[in-house]
């Protein structure tokens, strides 16, 4: 059967501005069925990277903290910490980051907290069945909260050819060692042009898997777990992770990483995408460079995979705009995405989070009636 996948497009007059339409939006979507008293409920979103503009507005996200408000819930809004080394890579710096990006109290009336705790290893083990995974290592305060909704800035990406729902619950949802798990096969390497010897990887590698050779710290690929602290601990950015995993093997895991972070949150769910400053890559930039399509509108849904099927469906409806990143398929109808990234076959994602049970790609739109304006 369709998944129901409601519909508000950037339309908005003196009796409904957009604010309003995604209010209704959400109601029409089953917030008030999915929220019960007393509800910790995690809001799940990109905070956005310093420099970065895309992301989705705090005044937006505000007005879902009040709705879930008043059905009875206690909402906290959470991301994680970045894999790679960066403004992001621990809590302190990520919320910082957070609050100066319009994420404050006094703007979204909902406190922050990180979804992975302080270093990006709080976090426990979810059995899963998936093809190539068996369990996944997913933030713990994800786990523990009662509900869930997930707000998506729905662009392109480098990685995986787009962006949305299902990887915001993958890569979003996971800790420092899961983000590992999904990109790369292999231990962190050391750069000896930025290594100075100091010895705070080791002291922080609970596997014993580093040491110091000749002044340089050399990790031990044979003992490395993967857990990544030891890229978070390094000031001087000299520990990076080995990007080494294909493109289609990162994006099955994702479909597997983002079915363990809805792990007993069975009618506790909801999906909100926002198709707006659709950017040609991802948020975790410094910068945010020009839309390849027009803003096309909001989406919901419980079904994280019909909701990023209607979203990319409805991007490559979209007549392009000239002089962006994209080289192809500005026409309605063309491949707004390998225009953009001609190597990554996008529907991958889709297939696999359908074939492990995430949910179907099959929808039926629902797009929501406006309220006639008086003149």
């Amino acid at each position: 059967m369709p998944s129901s996948v409601y519909f508000a497009d950037m339309r908005a007059g003196m009796r409904e501005n957009l604010f309003v339409k995604l209010e209704r939006l959400v109601e029409l979507a089953g917030l008030e069925s999915i929220i019960a008293q007393g509800d910790l409920t995690a809001i799940k979103l990109h905070f956005g990277e310093k420099g970065g503009h895309a992301y989705i507005r705090p005044t937006f996200v505000r007005r879902i903290v009040d709705q879930i408000k008043a059905c009875g819930g206690k909402p906290f809004l959470t991301d994680s910490s970045t894999l790679y080394p960066g403004q992001r890579k621990e809590a302190v710096s990520a919320l910082s980051c957070a609050i100066e990006n319009g994420f404050a109290y006094a703007v979204v009336n909902a406190p922050l907290v990180m979804s992975d705790g302080l270093r990006g290893h709080s976090s426990r083990r979810v059995s899963v069945d998936g093809e190539l995974l068996n369990t996944v290592d997913i933030g713990l305060e994800i786990l523990e909260a009662d509900g869930l909704i997930t707000l998506s800035h729905f662009k392109c990406h480098e990685l995986t050819g787009f962006g949305g729902a299902i990887k915001n619950l993958a890569m979003g949802c996971s800790s420092r060692e899961g983000k590992m798990e999904q990109h790369s096969t292999v231990a962190p390497e050391v750069s000896t042009a930025d290594c100075t010897g100091c010895g705070v990887c080791l002291d922080a590698c609970a596997h014993e898997a580093i040491q110091l050779i000749e002044g340089l710290a050399q990790i031990d690929q044979t003992a490395c777990t993967g857990c990544g602290r030891c890229i978070s601990v390094c000031e001087l950015q000299a520990i990076r992770i080995q990007w080494n995993e294909e493109a289609p093997l990162v994006m099955k895991k994702m479909a597997e990483y983002a079915l363990g972070a809805v792990s007993g949150k069975e009618g506790k769910q909801l999906y909100i995408n926002f198709i707006t400053q659709v950017s040609p890559a991802c948020d975790c930039y410094g910068h945010s460079d020009a839309p390849i399509v027009p803003d096309i509108g909001i989406l919901a849904s419980t079904d994280p995979v019909a909701l990023d099927q209607a979203c990319a469906d409805l991007v490559n409806q979209a007549q392009g705009l000239p002089d962006t990143a994209m080289s192809a398929g500005h026409e309605p109808g063309g491949d707004k995405f390998r225009g953009v990234h001609p190597n990554i076959d996008w529907a991958i994602t889709l297939h696999h989070a359908e074939k492990v049970g995430l949910g179907s790609r099959s929808y039926e739109l629902h797009q929501l009636t406006p309220k006639k304006e008086r003149w």
